[in-house]
Parts: structure tokens; sequence; C-alpha cells
């Protein structure tokens, strides 16, 4: 009797556990149940909003519901982080970070979810050279006389930026540090004024990926400089890297891509994601599509962004902290 009673017992246990175990499998049975919305935590024309728009629809094709691009700028992309982390962990809704991720971190002194534990990593996707452009109003046609020309002028010259503790804010700070100029911060809110600005000569510079500043360069619009890496961009092969011109602390300073779910998304869902994702990336047609924008094709495992991860946070913390970084 007693032995039958420990029995049930144990199988009354059992089934009070079963509702939980299910709730944590079904995101995984049902993906895609319903639209997916992509979150771009900055505003469109950025490189996350570019790669977003093109897989969109062929992750929907791949998935059969509609796949919805959602823009959400702001606080350096800590907005639609944010909206990500509180979301369902069940693969509908998913943030199109950039490595502003691992930034924020050391910049704010709150923020309203953790890089780390918040966040499911899915792939790595993309990355994207940074460039040095100037409004055809500045002086210089390299980075040597953009140095003296600075130098003649302290704090005369504003700089652009999509907004305080962004990667292109962090790069000029870190040029700031290495060469001694001393330049005005303008932060926008997002890319499209930042660069609207630029061309109309209201800042006088700014640090931006190649994608987004090649346009008007060929126009004739603006003035490219330097671009970062060990070599020259094939986006831009005119175009010296900042390492040929004696600036040796660029290097490594590229954005780059990535997708990311919401913490306690089931790793089979995960591995769902990163396999369709992939797929979708490494296809002919959205690979030419993005190299047309200056981005090239990096894709990964989940694994392999989380290490990525945790190792651009280590990095930049030192870049923030020399640069006395310090936000809200």
């Amino acid at each position: 009797m007693i032995k039958a009673i420990r029995i049930l017992g144990a199988a009354m246990v059992a089934l009070a556990f079963m509702p939980s175990l299910t709730a944590q499998a079904q995101p995984a049975a049902t993906f895609p149940g319903k639209p997916i919305t992509l979150v771009v935590p900055f505003t469109s024309s950025s490189g996350s909003d570019i790669i977003a728009r093109i897989v969109a629809p062929k992750l929907a094709a791949r998935w059969g519901q509609p796949v919805v691009v959602d823009n959400r700028p702001g606080a350096s992309g800590n907005l639609g982080a944010q909206q990500v982390a509180m979301a369902a962990p069940d693969g509908h809704t998913l943030l199109m970070a950039i490595n502003t991720f691992t930034m924020t971190p050391s910049i704010y002194k709150k923020l309203p979810f953790d890089p780390v534990a918040d966040f499911a990593p899915v792939a790595p996707l993309a990355e994207a050279s940074f460039v040095f452009a100037v409004n055809p109003g500045v002086p210089a046609t390299d980075m040597k006389s953009l140095v003296a020309y600075a130098k003649q002028n302290p704090g005369k010259l504003n700089y652009a930026t999509p907004g305080n503790g962004t990667p292109q804010h962090l790069a000029m700070e870190l040029l700031k540090s290495k060469t001694g100029i001393d330049v005005v911060h303008v932060p926008y809110k997002g890319i499209a004024g930042a660069i609207t600005d630029l061309l109309g000569g209201q800042v006088q510079m700014m640090i931006a990926s190649l994608h987004s500043m090649r346009p008007h360069a060929e126009a004739g619009k603006l003035r490219l400089l330097a671009v970062t890496g060990q070599a020259r961009s094939a986006f831009a092969p005119d175009v010296p890297t900042f390492k040929e011109q004696g600036i040796d602390v660029m290097d490594g300073v590229d954005a780059w891509y990535a997708v990311m779910a919401p913490a306690r998304t089931p790793p089979e869902l995960v591995a769902r994601l990163n396999k369709d994702f992939v797929a979708v990336l490494n296809s002919s047609e959205v690979k030419e599509s993005l190299g047309k924008q200056g981005l090239v094709v990096r894709t990964g495992s989940p694994g392999e962004l989380a290490a990525l991860v945790k190792s651009d946070m280590t990095r930049w913390k030192k870049v923030v902290t020399d640069a006395r970084i310090t936000l809200d």
C-alpha cells in the first residue's frame, strides 16, 4: 500500500510539471505559427536595416509566414534590443543586431537588459568596412592633411555619428586619441540625419560604413580619405587604409551584423533559425545584393556569435574607459 501511494505521488508530481515542459517545447514545435518580426534598432538605410529588408522576403518564402521589418531606433540601439529581450522566446521576434550591442554595456550606467543573459545568439550575418568621409569643403585629401587641418582649427570642426555609443562614435574617439585632434561630436538619431548634415556641410566629417558613404562619394558629394581593415576594400579599391597612412589602431573596427533571439529560446529552435538564416544569407542572390551595398556575408554558429559578443565586450570596455565615455 505504501509503495503504491509513493508511486501515485511520483506520478502526480510528474504530471504537475508536464504543462511547463510542454510549454517549453511548444515554441520549437509550432514555429512559425504567426508573422515574424525582425527588430532593427536603427533607422532606415542603416546596415542592419538593409540586411533585414533583403532577407525578409526570402525568409518569408522559406517559413510560409510574413516577415516584418520593425525599425525601433534610439539610445544606441538599446530601445530595439530591450523590445526583443522582453519578447516571448518563440522565435517570432528577433533582433537584427550590430556590434553596438557589445559597446553599450560599458557606456551606459544602467541598461534595461543584459546582453549575455537576456539573449540567445542565433547567427553572425555580415560585416562592413568603415570609411572616414569628409565634406568637400574640408581642404584635406588624405589623413595626414586632415589631421594637420584639424590641429590648426582645434574645437572648430564637428563630426557626426548615428548616436552616442554607436560603433561610429567609438571608432572616432579611438582615432582622436591616436592622432590628438580636437573635433566636436554631434550625435544624431540615426544614420540618415547624420549623412544629410554631412552632405550639407553642417558637420565636416564622419566615420561610417562604406556602403552608406560610397554612393555619395561616387556622386562627388563626399570625399573618402581612409578605410578600416588590414587591406583595402574591394568596394573602394582607390581608398587607402588607415594603416597605410600611419594610423595603426583602426584595424578590426569594422561593423558586424548578427541576429539574436530572446533568452530561453529552445536550443532546437535556435538551431532551426541559424540554419535558415545561414541558408538565406549564403544564397547567391542575397550575397550579390548585399555585396552591392558593401556588405560581406560572414555567417557562423550560435557558439561563434556568443564568443564574438564576449570578446568584443572586453575589447570595447577598454576603449570606452580610455575615452571616458559615459551615458545615463
